[in-house]
């Protein structure tokens, strides 16, 4: 019968941590890239239309010929190309 070897069992110990490891810092990475898309969608549907909106009366106030305000536009990357 042969003998176990303990270097094979700290090579798969240290196998099994760095996988773990990885598996952890990509679930911060997917997580945190779905926060920042939800921060930014609610500032710009929620805070930016308030923010104009005083703008524009400190325009008023100042007499200041405002500008028009810029459009929001989404870009979708995740979703089907057009070429």
């Amino acid at each position: 019968m042969r003998k176990f070897d303990p270097y094979w069992l700290s090579l798969i110990f240290g196998a099994f941590v760095q996988l773990a490891l990885f598996l952890r810092w990509l679930y911060r990475r997917i997580r945190n890239e779905e926060v920042n898309r939800a921060f930014v969608h609610d500032m710009a549907t929620n805070h930016l239309p308030h923010i104009y909106e005083l703008l524009l009366k400190l325009c008023e106030k100042q007499g200041i010929e405002p500008g028009p305000t810029p459009p929001v536009r989404w870009i979708d990357l995740g979703g089907p190309r057009e070429d």
